[in-house]
């Protein structure tokens, strides 16, 4: 999400008003997660910086906690389902892991992309992730079961290289080059249990190379994939058959 500064909170009671406006960011507000479990939020922007917020006795939103640990833009974060791990990828081509105990805290940092990170996605398990980045890589990085620790175990070289990516279940993620009009799907391979692309999907593009920020989305109830692609968003089925077909485009 690419904004200003500020976060405008909207009542929706009979009709839609501006009840509060946060302004604890001093530059663009790139991301903005609300978790699902509690009153709480997470955005991040330009200035590296992370506010966490929640709301008060007084139904208010206040800022509750900032992390300051990247040192350039954040462009994507995801939030596990137990909203007790969060990750960021940022233009300082890190990815950071961050653990919730009293406080928010960093506990580790990869360091493998040499450019901007700009997409990342959690499977459903909760013990993988995949990232894109500027360098034209495509890491997948898994936790241990021993101790924990997030590991590269993968690293996919692209020809253009992309924003967006997403899992559809542990064994399949789709990726978008830039301003392309084919999305790739990428399957593991059950003898080495690496992935590698098994198909390209038509998408609709117009090349404008439109990066403004829009994650993958997978709706798994609908087996519905929500793909930014330029201006238009693409959406895409993932039917019975484990086909995945373009099934409309909307043009923004």
């Amino acid at each position: 999400m690419q904004g200003q500064d500020q976060k405008y909170l909207y009542s929706n009671k009979n009709k839609l008003k501006q009840i509060q406006i946060l302004s604890e960011h001093s530059d663009y507000v790139r991301t903005l997660n609300f978790m699902k479990k509690q009153n709480q939020f997470i955005s991040a922007g330009n200035g590296g910086q992370i506010i966490m917020g929640s709301m008060n006795e007084n139904s208010q939103w206040i800022c509750t906690q900032k992390l300051k640990e990247h040192s350039k833009y954040i462009n994507c974060l995801v939030m596990n389902n137990n909203e007790d791990l969060f990750i960021s990828g940022s233009n300082d081509s890190t990815i950071k892991f961050w653990l919730k105990q009293n406080q928010w805290v960093c506990s580790q940092t990869i360091t493998d992309h040499s450019h901007y990170v700009c997409g990342l996605s959690l499977n459903e398990q909760q013990n993988r992730l995949i990232s894109c980045g500027r360098d034209k890589l495509i890491l997948i990085i898994e936790r241990s079961s021993q101790d924990q620790k997030w590991n590269v175990k993968q690293k996919i070289s692209v020809q253009i290289f992309g924003y967006r990516l997403c899992f559809i279940n542990d064994n399949l993620f789709t990726f978008q080059p830039n301003a392309q009009e084919k999305m790739h799907v990428y399957e593991m391979n059950s003898s080495n249990h690496q992935f590698q692309k098994t198909k390209e999907i038509h998408v609709k593009s117009d090349h404008s190379s439109c990066y403004y920020w829009f994650p993958q989305q997978y709706i798994k109830q609908k087996c519905l994939l929500a793909n930014k692609n330029d201006y238009n968003v693409n959406l895409i089925r993932n039917n019975q058959n484990a086909d995945i077909i373009t099934q409309s485009s909307i043009e923004q």
